[in-house]
């Protein structure tokens, strides 16, 4: 008895040794995302998505043979926040950073990690300006740009809606004044011929919309585009008082600000919603990826969710990244960031994936309309 005793302690031992071993080894990964606040709960489920996503890379070897450790921390939605929190990974040895939720913030904390000469990974943040090469020279961006959602936005409005009165509900900041501006912009391009009849601005943290609803209402548009980057508590909220409001002729969201959790709260409000993103889970040709079945499955597995664009870009993030570092058999900034900048990747979440010469992602983007609360897509385009 008193052998077993002491072997079984050893094992022990052993296996807690090993443990604190690996943990030693493992390579640090960090994420600067809204944890809580409005935008909170799609910052927890990003989060869980680049686990899931980093457990499917651990039992695959890990990265150059360690295991990747996830350090998550709160932006708060806030770019003095998300600066700390910045200064926080820093400090705590990640290798690489993934960021962005707003535009406001990922500026804000782009030459802090430059500066660190760490990998800098945008994930969302969606403003031209991210790629300016101001606040980091190796940017690196997979969400859709300003340029390429105002664009989408811009086809569906003059091509399929035909609205010739357009109204807009703009957040009032990088991201919101941007997006509107790419729309703008793209719909002089085509030499489309319309009325801008209202254009309400509000801050990110906004979820009371009824004095401005009242104002479009008033104008009478045929399409209200809405850029609402809070998919936590303002585009809901936005949806439903549209919805109360009776605002005339379609409501329009901006790229990636409707997702199945959008939806979820907003209810049946939801209906009808028109918008335009760059991923579903459940639609062809996702559905065919092998990459992208292994991280639906895995997510659900560990978290019980289905994963949105969201979550899939976040996972997205760290897989390239993975992809690139356990193909150069390096963590250096410069060389991976150069690897992925210009570079193609096989078999990932998106299929084969490629970037612009300046770190943006290529990506086709797809319209949709919300129907019986789910996004059905149309493929046609």
């Amino acid at each position: 008895m008193r052998a077993l005793r002491f072997l079984a302690v050893a094992a022990i031992g052993i296996l807690a040794a090993t443990n604190a071993s690996a943990q030693q080894n493992a390579i640090k990964v960090g994420v600067i995302l809204p944890l809580s606040g409005g935008a909170g709960p799609q910052g927890q489920h990003v989060t869980q998505a680049i686990q899931a996503m980093a457990a499917i890379i651990n039992e695959s070897g890990g990265v150059m043979g360690r295991p990747i450790e996830i350090l998550s921390r709160d932006d708060e939605s806030t770019p003095a926040v998300g600066v700390s929190r910045a200064n926080d990974l820093i400090s705590s040895g990640a290798s690489v950073i993934i960021e962005g939720w707003n535009s406001p913030v990922a500026l804000a904390m782009q030459p802090v990690i430059n500066r660190a000469g760490i990998l800098d990974i945008t994930a969302f943040a969606s403003a031209d300006s991210i790629l300016s090469g101001e606040g980091n020279p190796l940017a690196i961006r997979l969400n859709a740009s300003n340029s390429q959602g105002g664009a989408a936005v811009a086809a569906l409005i003059a091509n399929k809606l035909k609205a010739k009165r357009i109204a807009f509900l703009t957040e009032n900041d990088a991201y919101g004044n941007g997006t509107q501006e790419s729309i703008e912009a793209e719909l002089k391009r085509m030499n489309y011929a319309y009325e801008k009849v209202a254009e309400e601005k509000f801050p990110f943290n906004q979820s009371d919309f009824r004095i401005a609803l009242t104002n479009v209402r008033a104008a009478n548009p045929d399409a209200t585009i809405a850029i609402n980057a809070n998919e936590g508590l303002g585009m809901p909220a936005l949806i439903r008082q549209a919805k109360q409001s009776r605002l005339p002729g379609q409501l329009v969201a901006a790229l990636g600000t409707v997702a199945p959790s959008v939806i979820s709260v907003a209810g049946d409000a939801a209906n009808g919603v028109m918008g335009v993103d760059i991923y579903f889970p459940n639609v062809e040709p996702f559905t065919s990826y092998e990459a992208n079945k292994k991280f639906v499955a895995k997510t659900e597995e560990m978290f019980k969710y289905t994963p949105d664009k969201f979550m899939a870009v976040g996972a997205f993030a760290l897989q390239v990244w993975a992809m690139a570092a356990n193909e150069l058999k390096t963590l250096d900034k410069e060389p991976l960031a150069k690897r992925i900048r210009g570079g193609s990747f096989k078999d990932t979440v998106f299929g084969d994936a490629t970037f612009e010469a300046n770190g943006q992602l290529k990506s086709r983007i797809y319209p949709f309309t919300v129907q019986d609360q789910k996004i059905v897509v149309d493929l046609a385009r």
